[in-house]
């Protein structure tokens, strides 16, 4: 897949999908900025791609601060040129009740994954725009499909990201900027690490492959949506979920 010679933004690479989203798409030649919280975690990761032959610069983000992203956008357009490709990864999760669930759990999910992804592509639409090529790639989740009880905030945000998917590829289409979404199912992550044995044996019962996946999984699907290879493809949502979810 060519990508060689894109400029690609990825939010939160730190760990996780991010971080392997990262890694495959400096591996097909594209310049990475990296944006998270955790500045050691993002140096560390461009060390790792320089030393392999990439090309990658860190870029200490917070996603829940509008402000924060405005200007971190603003640096890497003026640092790196351009951004070709924008990968909306950053999430978090504060399970509980709904009945339970306090108002600020609630707007600190909403902020972080689905406002955060609006402002990213607002900050980068018109650059996209004027050169008349883009991929912007929302990372959604299996529970935004189908919802999961204790996740009423994180369902609700996944859930936005796919409309947001569909309305963005509508806006900017003619101009060959594609607009997708992957839903990952049941990923081996830092989210998922605290889960017991048991959870996660039932789990995998439930997925026709009889695995987990791996974030290599999704980074492998980004590297496809965000290639040429993909042109004709947005406004989709492509399930990364061992059959865990169907139709």
């Amino acid at each position: 897949m060519a990508l060689s010679g894109r400029v690609a933004l990825v939010t939160g690479a730190s760990q996780g999908i991010g971080r392997a989203c990262a890694l495959k798409l400096a591996a097909g030649g594209v310049t990475v900025a990296l944006a998270a919280r955790s500045q050691e975690k993002l140096a560390e990761l461009a060390q790792q791609i320089g030393s392999s032959g990439g090309k990658a610069v860190a870029f200490p983000m917070d996603v829940a601060d509008e402000e924060q992203i405005k200007a971190t956008i603003k640096a890497v357009i003026s640092q790196l040129g351009k951004i070709d490709i924008l990968v909306n990864n950053a999430g978090i999760t504060r399970d509980q009740l709904v009945m339970r669930m306090k108002r600020a759990d609630w707007d600190a999910v909403l902020n972080t994954n689905l406002t955060s992804a609006y402002l990213c592509i607002q900050q980068v639409i018109g650059s996209m725009l004027k050169q008349r090529w883009g991929r912007i790639i929302n990372i959604t989740s299996i529970f935004g499909q189908m919802g999961q009880a204790g996740q009423a905030n994180y369902a609700a945000s996944k859930a936005g990201l796919i409309g947001l998917t569909m309305a963005i590829a509508r806006e900017v289409g003619s101009r060959s900027i594609t607009c997708n979404a992957i839903a990952p199912g049941f990923i081996e992550t830092a989210m998922t690490s605290g889960l017991g044995d048991d959870l996660k044996q039932n789990a995998v019962k439930l997925i026709p492959l009889g695995r987990v996946g791996a974030p290599e999984d999704v980074a492998n699907a980004v590297a496809f949506l965000a290639s040429d290879e993909a042109a004709y493809i947005t406004g989709h949502v492509l399930n990364v979920n061992g059959g865990m979810l169907m139709g």
